[in-house]
């Protein structure tokens, strides 16, 4: 499970024409699963991402998490962050899990983030084309992958 975090100042998505999420000060999370990922990687990267301390306390220093700042969060599937490109100029997405397996893996990440912040979080629509629209704060844009903890 990939991640790629963007602390922003505010964030929405986009569908159609049509806003379907907006958050102000906060985490854009994009994420991408593939089929090796189970809820073992979500319950890590959950706890991770919500204690991560990338917001700046009193004195400017990044030093306060998004559970600390009462942080909104937005999450939005992403399968091409499991993009191959080592073959050609065409990047493969070969590893990226199908719908049957990564809307329920998607779903069950949302429901973990939400419990562990204890209040709702906003989402994309899983699959859709979608518009997102972002002020990257600092700018902090951090990537984790669940397969390497260590």
């Amino acid at each position: 499970m990939r991640v790629v975090i963007q602390r922003v100042n505010n964030a929405s998505v986009t569908i159609d024409g049509d806003i379907k999420s907006v958050i102000n000060e906060g985490l854009l999370i994009l994420l991408g699963i593939e089929d090796v990922d189970n809820e073992e990687d979500i319950d890590w990267l959950c706890k991770k991402i919500i204690n991560l301390r990338i917001f700046d306390d009193q004195n400017g220093v990044m030093n306060r998490s998004a559970l600390d700042i009462n942080a909104d969060i937005l999450v939005v599937s992403q399968f091409t962050l499991h993009a191959s490109t080592k073959k050609g100029n065409r990047p493969s997405y070969i590893r990226a899990s199908k719908p049957e397996y990564a809307i329920p893996m998607y779903e069950k990440f949302c429901q973990v983030l939400k419990n562990l912040v204890g209040r709702d979080i906003k989402t994309g629509t899983f699959g859709a084309d979608m518009k997102v629209a972002l002020v990257n704060d600092g700018p902090v844009t951090i990537c984790i992958d669940s397969k390497n903890r260590e």
